[in-house]
């Protein structure tokens, strides 16, 4: 990796401090494709435990892991690509009640992979100010945003815009309809990982779903979603974070 980052930027990566708010189908690709790239701390907030609905998907979700929490075998994987990493599991929600438990100008990368419509629209409020208050400090905070990675199947349709500019996803619109509602709105411009594929689920496979033991967050509706879409986003968020270390060393 040296090769291709140069040393400096190499040694930048490691000295990182990036946190992660959930670690499901998008976050826990963005978690392993950071640390196999260097980046050395990180910390990975997420609520839910293993279900079986999650195998098809979820890096940290495979037939032994069901009922664990996900941050506990996700901490074990990182810590088994680099022994020497510091990596802290944070089992809990990030929402109105614990939003005092982090402070994100902590981190040099903030990196939002939430399913609850309110949560995500309550971390992009709070780490956009955090954008704000140290956009002229020696360590200004960046935040990146996944959209939605449900009714998906094209990965070539997967790409990055500012969240204003994100055209096609559901997600996002609902998000702003939100901000305009409220009037409480993001701080800072941000990035955004999205598509604008609209796959229909397949209503004669509804009787197939089992939410049994997933956590939902209050989803009006279960969506069908693939790895290789999931995948894809989580390590477009990655590349983010990579690209803007090398960036700043140029």
């Amino acid at each position: 990796m040296a090769l291709l980052t140069g040393v400096a930027a190499f040694e930048a990566l490691a000295s990182k401090r990036v946190i992660i708010f959930g670690v499901g189908g998008v976050g826990s690709w963005t978690a392993e494709t950071l640390v196999r790239s260097g980046i050395s701390r990180l910390t990975i907030v997420d609520a839910d435990s293993v279900a079986a609905s999650n195998i098809n998907r979820q890096l940290p979700a495979t037939a032994s892991t069901v009922g664990r929490v996900k941050v506990d075998v996700m901490k074990e994987r990182l810590l088994d690509i680099n022994p020497e990493a510091q990596i802290e599991a944070i089992h809990g929600f990030y929402n109105a009640e614990t939003q005092q438990c982090y402070d994100l100008r902590d981190y040099d990368y903030v990196i939002d992979a939430i399913d609850s419509l309110a949560d995500k629209a309550l971390l992009i409020r709070n780490a956009t100010a955090a954008m704000a208050e140290t956009a002229r400090s020696d360590r200004p905070v960046v935040f990146y945003s996944s959209m939605g990675a449900a009714l998906k199947l094209d990965p070539s349709r997967i790409a990055v815009a500012e969240f204003w500019k994100v055209k096609g996803c559901p997600l996002a619109a609902a998000l702003r309809r939100k901000f305009k509602k409220s009037g409480e709105f993001p701080a800072r411009k941000f990035k955004c990982v999205y598509s604008d594929e609209l796959v229909p689920n397949h209503q004669d496979a509804a009787s197939l779903v089992d939410g049994s033991g997933a956590m939902t967050y209050g989803k009006v509706a279960v969506n069908g979603a693939f790895m290789h879409i999931t995948a894809v986003f989580g390590m477009t968020l990655a590349s983010l974070v990579i690209r803007d270390v090398m960036d700043k060393l140029r």
